[in-house]
Formats: structure tokens, C-alpha cells, sequence
């Protein structure tokens, strides 16, 4: 195949302990640090070693957000993608309006895969993935923690609750990246100035002719509550009563 499109999201990095802001209308991101959604990044070491084996010709990065999303998509470049495209959006996309745009995008690149992570770490919907194998008519295979590429087709690897399940599809096709399907790749100083002069093209939902927003509207944000302390009982008895106290028996 020529290309293989690399969905990356800009999100909470997973190592910050995530805080409301305090008038509750989202998640506190002044002065937080940024990074790429650890699944994501997943699915993009996967792209890197397809392309090292020679499964592909050219590894694409694309992002939905705002400008400083460009941080993320340099990461990428640096990781090893050959280009990175940012669809500029002030408002947090929903899962279907990022389907869509992909879906523009694997039209123009003509792409042979598309990579994404099964889910992101803020919002959690597990969805995009899915709609953009439907809205594209082609096969999917999410939560991969192995894939196997050879020529038109992929034999993908899914943790399932019952053990493993291996999934054959043809290409071109959607995969889903899980946690355990590799490790990512350290980046280091010299590919960091490299990805500097990688292209880094931006346009915007119109221009892919794709309209913003959606049905889904979040009212308010809160923290969960606090954990209560636990108690310390000397003999089963006690912690027969201790349940019975708490309605729980």
C-alpha cells in the first residue's frame, strides 16, 4: 500500500492528575502538560514498523483541535511519520465528525489503512474508529494487540474475554491500536530538529466540507467523591455486622 493514516489526539498527558476548574465547565488545561493520547501514539509506532518492513510507502499523522495541537503532530513527525495535516477546531470534536473528516481525508490521500487508538484517555467513547469503517464501507478490527500485514490484507490479533481472537480483513480497512500491541519508540534530540522541516499541512472542517458540533452537549463537569476511610474489624463476626450496618447484607 502507499499510505497509511495515523489518527493522534492532543490530550491531558496520562502522568497529570486531571482536575475540574472550579466553576465545573470542564477539565483545568492552563499550564498542564500536553501530550499525545498513549493510544494513538500505539497506533503510530505501529505505522512506523509496518513502514520499516516495507508494508507501506509513506506514514501520514492527522489531528482534529486547536493550533497547539501542531506540538502533538511535530511528535510524530519526529517518531518517524513523513507528514502531519491539522484540521483546525476551536471546539472539542464528537466521534462522528471526526469519521468524517478522516473519511475526506482517506478519499484525498487514497489511503491503504488507517490507524487509530481504540479509544482516547479523556473522553473515553471507543467510537471513531467504528464510524469511520461504516461511513467508509470498508472492514474494521478493533482493539488489536498484534497485526500482521501481507499485501491486501491484515490478520489482526484482539484480547478478548475469552483469551485471544484473530481477525482476518481486507484492505483497505480500519484497526483500532490497544495498549499491549507494542511500545513506542523513544524520540530523541536529532529527530526532533528533523521534524521540524517535515510539511505540516492545516485546514479547517469547512474545507474538508464537514460541519462542526453535534448532538452531544456536556452540562456540567464534577470530581468524583472523596473515598471514605475504611474499617478495621477483628474477627468475621464483626465484619458481618460492619456489612449489616451498611445495608449491604
Amino acid at each position: 500500500m502507499k499510505t497509511i493514516l495515523v489518527g493522534i489526539k492532543r490530550a491531558v498527558d496520562y502522568n497529570v492528575r486531571v482536575r475540574v476548574k472550579s466553576d465545573g465547565t470542564g477539565v483545568e488545561t492552563d499550564g498542564v502538560k500536553m501530550s499525545i493520547n498513549p493510544f494513538d501514539e500505539i497506533a503510530l509506532e505501529e505505522a512506523l514498523r509496518l513502514k520499516e518492513a516495507g508494508r507501506t510507502e509513506e506514514v501520514v499523522v492527522i489531528s482534529v483541535g486547536p493550533s497547539e495541537a501542531q506540538q502533538q503532530l511535530r511528535t510524530g513527525l519526529a517518531m518517524g511519520a513523513d507528514r502531519a495535516i491539522l484540521i483546525e477546531s476551536d471546539d472539542a470534536p464528537q466521534p462522528l465528525t471526526l469519521a468524517r473528516a478522516f473519511l475526506k481525508l482517506v478519499e484525498k490521500e487514497n489511503a491503504g489503512l488507517v490507524l487509530l487508538g481504540k479509544q482516547s484517555i479523556d473522553s473515553d467513547n471507543n467510537q471513531t474508529g467504528q464510524m469511520l469503517a461504516a461511513l467508509w464501507g470498508r472492514p474494521q478490527a478493533t482493539s488489536a494487540s498484534g497485526i500482521e500485514v501481507d499485501g491486501d490484507t491484515a490478520r489482526v490479533t484482539r484480547e478478548v474475554d475469552a483469551g485471544l481472537e484473530v481477525v482476518d480483513i481486507d484492505l483497505p480497512g480500519v484497526i483500532t491500536a490497544d495498549l499491549r500491541l507494542n511500545t513506542p519508540r523513544y524520540v530523541k534530540l536529532p529527530d526532533i530538529m528533523k521534524a521540524k522541516k517535515k510539511p505540516l499541512e492545516t485546514m479547517s472542517l469547512a474545507d474538508l466540507g464537514v460541519e462542526a458540533g453535534g448532538d452531544i452537549v456536556s452540562s456540567a463537569f464534577a470530581p468524583p467523591e472523596e473515598r471514605s476511610k475504611g474499617v478495621i474489624v477483628e474477627d468475621v463476626a464483626g465484619l458481618v455486622g460492619a456489612l449489616k450496618e451498611k445495608g449491604l447484607l
